[in-house]
């Protein structure tokens, strides 16, 4: 069935449409063989048997030979490709760099500060009567500008009114957070820099028109015109020193740079999402086979000469007569189609080749420094006397030899406890036979084959008997007769044994707070064994072990449907899936992503290597497909490729996501700290010295360093074990934790607390002249140089603060393995000392001298000093800390928008159109209820003139006998984003689907039927929609 498998109904992968009555002079369609695919072992067996007679049937039919495979003729391949199609999967069309550029633009803090640009660069060519200042904020806003990351957005009008009424799936779990804190501070920062330009023109006017009593002069129009600009431009530059606009940058670096590096690590990211999503997993469905496994059959226990061996013995070991007797008798009584080949690869593992038990076997007499293919030389395969052929009711392969003086000598192996049997004799310790009685194959049994069965073992028993020359021929016919009176040679357990460096893998998983659960095909007591080795199960432990057949009928009710509630009590105690299918996968991941049994949904991800394993690992929050025994089908399907099929590179790619996402808060923490002074250094500035203490330009090298440069020197952190070391974050857990925040208004209170002294006090301190209420086109001053020097050494000194989030002491540890953020930190200082000694005006710097320096990065070093200040105050005492950058709840989004391959929710569009949706929702609502109303009333009232009292909606709410059934299956609303509306919508129409066939829903037709003076009622009590509708 492999080989027709292989040959022929592998065209049914492809999905070029192929009309079915168009099948050739084949006598079996593309549909049969398709449907025939779905089928699995018996029940495939079955219906070949039932429509084709058997194997040689169908392949008569597909004109193909079950051994030989296809002819290879060109005319013949093409005439089948014309039939049912090519094999292999079309490419995915690729976005083209306009596209990709469109979709960058739509980021939120891009919007904003593309929208700052705009009128920045408006007001560039702005030029007043006799004004000769070139407004430098505006060329840097407009610098600013640039398209950071490439988000799923919107691709036009056009696209967004064809997706108008398709749900949404949500972004990932970081994505969430950061937009929404995103959104958040830039409200903030739009408010701050409207209150800074509020304040700046309503001081101007009151102190020039007010308090100085002057006239407003024309000709004096221009310099206030002047003055206003300046302001407005101080609001803009607080603005962009407030949106995080390197936010984006961060993610795309950290996330580039990690995938770049775990491809290294044997993981080859498709998807970059699934990169940061690894680091929220808390659960993880494995294959066995060649994941936890090597998928190689070894020997790896032995009983010979009456000893019992736990590890293969060394040669010197054996008595140089039971070695001949094992050499031959492997070599020999192994088809000679099974050979064991050397590595494609320098390093890599032996290639096995045809029947795996034989070829451990084969690698048995390896491991004991002997050549298998030296004996086959000696004896080709032609030479052999007589082969009786294993099958599954003797469970045993036997092999004739004729010897040169006319004797004959027969090799058996098999099924232990069948062979032992057939054994009246057994080699001893010196390699010569003696008597084996009934009692002694049962102490065997007891001692050495039970235990080994015990630890999963597959025992193989190797026997042989000797036909001496004198006596007549046997009956070799007679197999009974001949396989019997056997001398036992050895006992040997076979395994596909755990790769070595599992077990440890998964104990670090389990510590890290993820729960490993294997999925497999293989019989129960084997998988239960191989989970015991690699720590999946441990001794004494409450978990389950089951079948696929035992799995299903748990989780299904009388009418063979699946109740979530029956997986939920499985689910979480559950560790082994034995004997599955991979429906029994997928069944198993939604259940588990499904489930609302713990606070936090669960994030799970999932191996596989079939075609079959498709769905699975689509639903899976992470779909892992192996590089080397997957499939296409497999690969395309999933988010990251293990290209060794290794266990531990999925450990790996845990590390990488939680680094991403500590490289994301490393930089969140940093960045806050200056957008929280910048601003109201800014703010507090502009408003008592009507000007910015840190001019535009400088703002902008302050705000390359705390986006570009930081992004790249605090998202290129390599990872460590230390990530492993705590729980996953969750998908509702803060961006910024409550020791974050004390990081950030600790080292903001130092470094504005340095700022106002150097501001208000600085000419004192170093003996210069004032900066402070300077003329409009005054040179720059020594005084706010300093300013300026100083706030970039604490933030250059903050950065290496910002490396720890967790609470640590230690802000050094491991600086130099990141070569990145070094060469940041030395060129940033090394360009800060260029623009202060050599930017002059265009700057707005002066040179300071060597003491002036010292002084500077003195009170830069103090945030190091400060920060282990800050260590030494508990967290836990500050209970008025808030955290920030919440996940998006699961009860935030309709249910409807959860559906699987569906568009992404956008969440910053959720944000800032919620309430322009709704309204617009309102209005279409009551445009939809009267024209129904309408509608009623031309059949109710025909023929008779129509009452002018309720023309209005109003005066028709005020009649409620009217109930009006509308059989449409949905009100046509403006936008589909948010359809909070539609929940109550169902609740009034039909009853709620019982939770427990979440599994099995099936969509229905849904009649609204609306209530006139319940209208107000309609939504839940307390959201958005109700008192909207409630004051409509």
């Amino acid at each position: 069935m492999g080989d027709m498998a292989n040959n022929s109904v592998a065209y049914s992968g492809v999905k070029n449409a192929v009309k079915e009555a168009n099948h050739g002079d084949f006598g079996v369609t593309l549909a049969e063989l398709r449907s025939l695919m779905e089928l699995r072992a018996t029940d495939a067996l079955h219906k070949i048997q039932e429509c084709y007679g058997d194997v040689h049937g169908i392949c008569a039919k597909l004109k193909t030979s079950p051994n030989e495979g296809l002819s290879g003729n060109p005319a013949d391949i093409e005439r089948r490709e014309a039939v049912f199609g090519k094999n292999f999967i079309p490419p995915k069309k690729p976005k083209t760099f306009l596209q990709l550029v469109w979709e960058a633009l739509q980021d939120v803090t891009l919007i904003i500060l593309e929208i700052a640009a705009v009128v920045s660069l408006g007001l560039s060519f702005y030029r007043p009567p006799g004004g000769n200042e070139s407004p430098k904020a505006q060329d840097g806003a407009a610098m600013e500008m640039q398209p950071l990351k490439s988000e799923d957005g919107g691709d036009g009008d056009e696209k967004d009114k064809k997706r108008a009424n398709l749900p949404k799936k949500e972004k990932s779990v970081l994505q969430g957070k950061l937009t929404k804190l995103a959104v958040q501070i830039g409200k903030a920062g739009l408010l701050m820099s409207a209150i800074t330009v509020i304040i700046l023109v309503l001081y101007f006017v009151i102190d020039t028109f007010w308090v100085q009593k002057r006239p407003w002069l024309a000709e004096c129009t221009p310099i206030y015109i002047q003055y206003f600009v300046k302001f407005f431009i101080i609001g803009v530059t607080v603005l962009v020193v407030a949106v995080p606009e390197g936010l984006p940058l961060a993610v795309t670096i950290s996330l580039a740079y990690s995938v770049k590096k775990m491809m290294r690590d044997n993981n080859l990211v498709r998807h970059l999402d699934a990169c940061e999503t690894m680091g929220n997993a808390t659960a993880i469905c494995s294959d066995k086979t060649g994941t936890l496994t090597m998928n190689r059959m070894t020997v790896v226990q032995a009983y010979i000469n009456e000893k019992h061996y736990k590890k293969i013995p060394e040669p010197e070991a054996i008595p140089e007569k039971t070695m001949a007797y094992l050499v031959t008798g492997i070599s020999v009584n192994c088809a000679y189609t099974s050979k064991i080949l050397p590595p494609e690869k320098e390093g890599g593992l032996p290639r096995h080749v045809g029947n795996k038990t034989e070829c451990a076997l084969l690698g048995l007499l390896l491991d004991l420094k002997r050549d298998y293919q030296d004996v086959r030389n000696e004896i080709p395969e032609e030479d052999l006397y007589k082969v009786y052929t294993f099958n599954s009711v003797r469970k045993s392969m036997s092999t004739v030899l004729k010897n040169s003086d006319g004797s004959f000598r027969i090799f058996s192996k098999g099924a232990s406890e069948i062979v032992l049997k057939k054994c009246f004799k057994i080699l001893s310790a010196n390699g010569e036979p003696k008597v084996f009685r009934p009692r002694d194959r049962d102490d065997i049994v007891k001692t050495v084959i039970e235990p080994m069965a015990s630890e999963g073992l597959r025992t193989i028993c190797l026997a042989f008997r000797d036909f001496p020359a004198g006596e007549p021929e046997p009956e070799w016919d007679n197999e009974n007769d001949i396989v019997t009176g056997l001398t036992c040679i050895a006992v040997v357990g076979i395994e596909d044994p755990v790769r070595p460096e599992v077990p440890d893998a998964i104990k670090k998983c389990q510590r890290a707070g993820i729960t490993v659960r294997m999925v497999t095909g293989d019989n129960i007591n084997t998988a239960r064994a191989i989970a015991l080795k690699c720590g999946i199960l441990n001794p004494g432990e409450d978990f389950l072990c089951l079948e696929g057949k035992d799995f299903n009928r748990r989780i299904r009710n009388e009418k063979g449907e699946i109740e979530q509630e029956r997986i939920d009590k499985i689910w979480p105690k559950l560790r082994v899936l034995a004997r599955s299918s991979p429906t029994d996968k997928h069944t198993l991941v939604k259940g588990i992503i499904d489930s609302t049994v713990f606070d936090q949904r669960q994030v799970v991800a999932v191996t596989g290597d079939g075609t079959n394993d498709g769905p699975a690992l689509k639903k899976a929050d992470v779909g892992f497909a192996m590089g080397i025994a997957g499939t296409d089908v497999a690969k395309e399907a999933s988010d990251i490729i293990l290209t060794d099929d290794n266990f531990t590179s999925i450990v790996k790619a845990v590390m990488w996501g939680r680094n991403v996402y500590d490289s994301i808060s490393k930089f969140l923490q940093f960045q806050l700290t200056v957008n929280v002074v910048a601003v109201i250094v800014a703010f507090t500035g502009a408003c008592i010295t009507q000007d910015s203490p840190l001019k535009a330009v400088q703002m902008l090298w302050v705000n390359l360093i705390m986006d570009t440069l930081a992004s790249l020197a605090l998202a290129t952190e390599p990872p460590t074990e230390a990530l492993l070391l705590r729980k996953p974050y969750g998908r509702n857990k803060p961006l910024i934790s409550r020791t974050m925040m004390k990081n950030i208004l600790g080292h903001a209170f130092y470094q504005l607390v340095v700022v106002f002294t150097l501001l208000f006090a600085g000419e004192r301190i170093f003996d210069i002249d004032s900066g402070r209420n300077a003329p409009l086109h005054a040179p720059p001053s020594e005084h706010y140089t300093i300013v300026f020097n100083t706030f970039v050494m604490m933030q250059l000194f903050n950065e290496i603060n910002a490396r720890k989030i967790h609470g640590e002491r230690n802000v050094f540890e491991g600086i130099f393995n990141n070569a990145i953020f070094c060469s940041i930190v030395l060129g940033t200082f090394i360009v800060q000392i260029i623009i202060v000694q050599f930017g002059g005006k265009p700057f707005s710097c002066s040179e300071l001298s060597i003491e002036q320096w010292l002084w500077s990065i003195f009170l830069g070093m103090g945030t190091l000093l400060w920060g282990q200040l800050i260590s030494t105050i508990p967290t836990s005492r500050l209970k008025f800390l808030k955290e920030a950058g919440h996940g998006t709840q699961k009860e935030e989004i309709p249910e409807e928008e959860l559906a699987e391959d569906v568009e992404e929710i956008d969440h910053a569009e959720r944000e800032l159109r919620r309430g322009q949706i709704l309204w617009f929702r309102g209005l279409n609502r009551i445009q939809t209820q009267i024209r129904v109303v309408n509608a009623f009333r031309s059949s109710l009232y025909e023929g008779l003139e129509k009452p002018e009292t309720r023309s209005s909606i109003h005066n028709f709410m005020t009649h409620p006998e009217f109930r009006i059934e509308d059989s449409e299956p949905h009100i046509p609303l403006i936008d589909d984003t948010d359809a909070e509306d539609d929940a109550p919508t169902k609740r009034n129409s039909t009853p709620p689907p019982s939770p427990n066939k979440n599994n099995n829903a099936v969509d229905s037709g849904i009649h609204l039927t609306t209530d006139m003076n319940k209208s107000a009622t309609s939504s839940s009590p307390g959201s958005p929609l109700h008192s909207l509708e409630t004051s409509l």
